[in-house]
């Protein structure tokens, strides 16, 4: 089954996902996705966001517990599952962001 693919426009910072885009909205990356893996990517996006939200928390604290670096460690899977995504559906000029970035293991963009 072949789905067409629509553009988005994804605001990483307040996990937000435009299918245009909208004036005083602050988007970063614009990729190409059918309808099924946006679902996943905003899947992802969600995940990011909660896991951001958890180690927020964890900021504040003085001394980092296992149970907490467990926590930062779903962040930074979290994190590089959803940018991984955005790269492989990105545009030349978000996959360019992203390898500027470094924010993904250099074997994940070549």
């Amino acid at each position: 089954m072949d789905q067409t693919k629509n553009s988005y426009y994804i605001d990483i910072e307040n996990a937000q996902v435009y299918a245009e885009p909208v004036e005083g909205a602050e988007w970063q990356f614009k990729i190409y996705a059918d309808d099924q893996e946006m679902k996943k990517l905003a899947d992802h996006i969600e995940k990011n966001y909660d896991a951001d939200m958890k180690t927020f928390a964890l900021a504040h604290v003085p001394f980092v517990e296992d149970k907490e670096k467990a926590q930062n460690h779903n962040y930074d899977e979290a994190i590089e599952r959803m940018y991984k995504m955005i790269y492989d559906l990105g545009d030349d000029e978000t996959r360019r962001n992203i390898e500027e970035m470094e924010i993904l293991q250099k074997d994940i963009t070549e």
